[in-house]
């Protein structure tokens, strides 16, 4: 990666995402383990305690998109790929940086009072978030003037 090309990723929600996931799938393999020995009456198969480990998988999978976002910007423009949208905008589209007070994540200010979530930037981490808007703003400043 170039010197010019700054990249960041949330921090925290990776770790509570990964938890998660990992938490999903240990739970719903045990359970689906346990299945056959229920006193209930009810008969469950293989084919019902396989597809409860698939469903925690599944779920685990979910939870892991949360880790999917990721900005991504040079001199030429800025790159903000979200849980399911990515974007490319040039410099020259985007007006402003900005983080407003009580927001989850920053965002880029576009004409015609649209804005676009980056949600790899978090206030929840803080101190990489104050560390990503500055590198974001040094960046459109230097390309904008």
């Amino acid at each position: 990666m170039a010197a010019d090309v700054v990249e960041f990723r949330p921090k925290r929600i990776r770790l509570v995402a990964g938890s998660c996931a990992v938490f999903l799938v240990v739970v719903f393999t045990v359970v689906g383990l346990l299945l056959g020995d229920t006193p209930t009456g009810v008969i469950f198969r293989t084919s019902d305690q396989v597809a409860m480990i698939l469903l925690g998988v599944l779920l685990a999978g979910g939870a892991l998109l949360l880790t999917r976002p990721r900005v991504r910007a040079d001199a030429e423009g800025v790159e903000v790929r979200n849980v399911v949208t990515a974007h490319r905008f040039t410099w020259q589209q985007v007006l402003h940086v900005s983080f407003p007070d009580g927001a989850s994540w920053a965002r880029l200010e576009l004409p015609d009072d649209e804005y676009v979530s980056i949600m790899a930037v978090q206030a929840v981490d803080r101190d990489h978030a104050v560390a990503a808007v500055r590198a974001l703003r040094d960046l459109h400043r230097s390309a904008t003037h």
